[in-house]
């Protein structure tokens, strides 16, 4: 008998060691298929250090808690991740972009960054948003169309694409020459306290800075039903990169087809941000 409950303590005690085996597994299985969605990367060494304006709302800025934050400071961290690159954001100033970049201060320039009038200048990602250049007024001020802009002190900032528009022979020069003055400053949260306080009459702005502004300032403010032009915002480096741009068009594809850029534009929706600016597919 206790050659008989000493081999049925052996065989229960394989049973259970079994029985534990197969638990550990299945739990380990479990744990593996509800690993986060998101691709990473591991580490290569490389680091991409993003030159953005830091008033540039909703696509780069200072958050509540003195981070930076925006819509393409988000973008540029889920590509990094996802190729391994270490992500530093680098606050600039705008008029500097260019000597940052020859100078290897920053890697690219990633911030509401108009392509057009730029080719050859820079190697860029394809264009991966929709932008217009457009007017903004007061909702009081009686400005209802371009027309209604002559005599007008209108305002952009310094080497922005409305400046380049307003200033171009074959783009709005004609309708520029008919301002008392366009004046330029040197970011857009600026320009519109000049608006408000009412040192200026208009604000030529990009698309996604008006509909920021709409939004955060509700019956103050309204845009002008007729844009100055229509182009499209891309990541710029330096000549030369045009490999490392490529990585960003193609791992930019990749979180529009999974969902993530969708997820990321609407963190900024109640910013101005939609879905149907987004290009790259």
């Amino acid at each position: 008998m206790k050659t008989k409950r000493t081999a049925l303590a052996v065989i229960l005690a394989m049973v259970m060691a079994f029985a534990m085996v197969a638990l550990a597994g299945c739990g380990k299985s479990s744990s593996s298929s509800s690993s986060s969605a998101t691709p990473t990367a591991q580490p290569t060494g490389e680091e991409l250090i993003v030159g953005f304006d830091q008033e540039y709302p909703p696509y780069g800025y200072i958050a509540n808690d003195g981070s930076y934050t925006g819509f393409d400071l988000d973008l540029a961290q889920e590509v990094c991740n996802r190729l391994g690159w270490t992500y530093k954001a680098m606050p600039i100033d705008w008029d500097s972009k260019d000597a940052q970049l020859n100078a290897d201060t920053i890697s690219c320039i990633w911030n509401g960054f108009t392509m057009e009038g730029r080719e050859g200048q820079y190697a860029f990602s394809e264009p991966y948003m929709l932008n217009e250049q457009v007017i903004v007024v007061k909702a009081d001020s009686g400005i209802q169309s371009l027309s209604d802009l002559e005599g007008k002190i209108v305002m952009t900032q310094t080497e922005s694409a409305a400046q380049t528009v307003l200033e171009d022979e074959e783009g709005q020069k004609a309708l520029a020459d008919t301002f008392q003055e366009l004046q330029t400053i040197g970011d857009y949260n600026s320009a519109f306290m000049n608006l408000e306080s009412g040192s200026v009459d208009a604000v030529a702005c990009d698309l996604s800075i008006a509909a920021y502004q709409l939004s955060a300032n509700p019956g103050k403010y309204t845009q002008l039903g007729e844009s100055l032009s229509s182009e499209h915002y891309a990541v710029g480096f330096k000549l030369g990169n045009e490999e490392k741009a490529q990585k960003v068009t193609d791992t930019l594809k990749a979180m529009y087809a999974d969902g993530t850029v969708a997820k990321i534009i609407d963190k900024y929706a109640d910013q101005g941000m939609t879905i149907d600016n987004w290009v790259l597919k």
